[in-house]
């Protein structure tokens, strides 16, 4: 049995445009060369695609089911013609980004069918570490590239682009004290603090600690959680805020000094001394111009 792609996409074009000469003529070629196809490929398989005992040829109930198959085959072919010339074009075969969750969820959705669309065969892991253990993924060599909060000291081996700022606003339960009034600085110091807790225990963890007494916490979404029962107060990204189901239990009291709601600044990350490819210098600039009501660039 030797069967061609020529019998399969004469036979897939001739099901799906209901004649053989609709089929030669979506296809370039002749109509005879169409029904010879055909007829070559019902030979090999021994079976009959279609009935021809009226004008048109009519798909038999084998031809249905071989239809599926046959669209399969040739999908597969596409796919490895792409891939073929995708990696022949340098672009990556596999790329792993780390996304903290600072990041608004909003803008993966349009970032990453844009991607989807111009890179169809690199196979992509994304990852949601948080804050500064994006860094260590990809110094490590774990993740390729990668979106943080800027640090106040960066590491010399990595490269970041400031993408714009994410407000953090104070958030605390209803029954919570700090819910009852305008809050000062030193008001803050008297309560246990929630923060977003790295794995990887740098000093970077503290720069957003004001309180005596703090708890550490792995999630963004769960902190909202702990929040809402009274448990501490934290800061808080405004699409967390509202994206979350806690949003009704959850108090933003106004701040009563200067310094207003921190803005932390978001940047997209990548090692200084591994280029990067095309796929993801593609993806770096994406990241960076994605717009998103939660980000800030003024």
């Amino acid at each position: 049995m030797n069967i061609s792609f020529e019998q399969l996409q004469a036979f897939v074009e001739a099901a799906e445009t209901g004649s053989f000469s609709a089929a030669a003529r979506r296809l370039g070629r002749a109509q005879s060369a169409i029904s010879t196809h055909v007829s070559n490929l019902e030979d090999d398989l021994g079976l009959s695609l279609f009935s021809r005992a009226g004008r048109t040829p009519v798909l038999t109930e084998a031809g249905r089911r071989l239809l599926e198959e046959a669209h399969v085959i040739l999908d597969r072919r596409e796919n490895l013609i792409g891939l073929a010339r995708s990696l022949e074009e340098g672009v990556e075969n596999r790329l792993v980004v780390a996304i903290d969750e600072l990041y608004p969820e909003s803008a993966f959705g349009p970032v990453f069918q844009a991607f989807a669309e111009h890179f169809p065969h690199v196979e992509l892991e994304v990852l949601l570490p948080l804050k500064d253990d994006v860094g260590k993924m990809i110094q490590a060599g774990t993740a390729d590239l990668g979106v943080m909060w800027q640090q106040s000291t960066p590491a010399a081996d990595l490269s970041f682009r400031i993408i714009g700022r994410v407000r953090l606003q104070l958030v605390c339960g209803r029954t919570h004290p700090l819910a009852q009034q305008p809050v000062s600085w030193e008001n803050l110091k008297r309560y246990r603090q929630i923060l977003v807790a790295s794995r990887n225990r740098s000093h970077a963890r503290d720069q957003l600690r004001i309180a005596a007494e703090v708890w550490w916490v792995e999630s963004n979404w769960v902190i909202l959680e702990l929040v809402k029962y009274g448990v501490g107060w934290a800061f808080m990204s405004d699409h967390v805020l509202a994206s979350s189901l806690t949003a009704p239990d959850i108090v933003t009291p106004p701040l009563l000094f200067d310094a207003g709601y921190p803005h932390v600044p978001l940047s997209v990350v990548w090692h200084r001394k591994r280029p990067l490819g095309p796929a993801a210098r593609w993806l770096k600039e994406r990241l960076g111009s994605e717009r998103s009501p939660y980000i800030f660039t003024d």
